[in-house]
């Protein structure tokens, strides 16, 4: 019981250390990040790429791999919809959904890009917010503290 007890506490410890609530934290927000990403792709951005391709939608482009065959024994390899050819058994090769995909990498790649580069940014900001607290030397351009009335190295007077 001692050992059950103590893994309990060793668990415990390890859970409210503040590492494993940012990560966890940092998975919801990217999941909701990765949400919105994903319906700015598939409901803003592709309906007019599709439009501008003739009405293409890429998410029901697909090639037929394997047909099924039907009563006669003639195999069918042509189907109006994706859905239509999936629920007939054909083997499909769905490469719309890929070029989605693509699409969703690179425009989370590029959201990610633009989000590190504001934080860095405002990190730039924040360490020059500090304030300083050494100043040169005006003659030997040592770096002195403010409260200095003398450079420590080479002994002239500092105002």
């Amino acid at each position: 019981m001692g050992k059950v007890k103590g893994f309990m506490e060793e668990f415990r410890a390890f859970v409210v250390k503040g590492n494993v609530m940012d990560m966890a934290v940092g998975i919801i927000i990217g999941l909701a990040f990765g949400a919105v990403v994903s319906s700015a792709v598939n409901d803003v951005i592709m309906p007019p790429i599709g439009l501008a391709l003739g009405g293409a939608d890429f998410a029901d482009s697909y090639f037929v791999l394997q047909g099924v065959k039907d009563a006669n024994g003639t195999e069918i390899t042509e189907f109006p919809s994706l859905q239509e050819a999936q629920d007939a058994g054909a083997v499909t090769l769905r490469w719309g959904l890929f070029v989605n995909a693509i699409i969703n990498l690179v425009i989370i790649a590029f959201f990610l890009f633009l989000v590190i580069k504001a934080f860095a940014r405002m990190k730039k900001k924040e360490e020059k917010v500090e304030e300083a607290t050494t100043k040169a030397c005006p003659f030997c351009d040592t770096q002195i503290s403010l409260k200095a009335t003398r450079c420590p190295n080479c002994t002239s007077k500092v105002e």
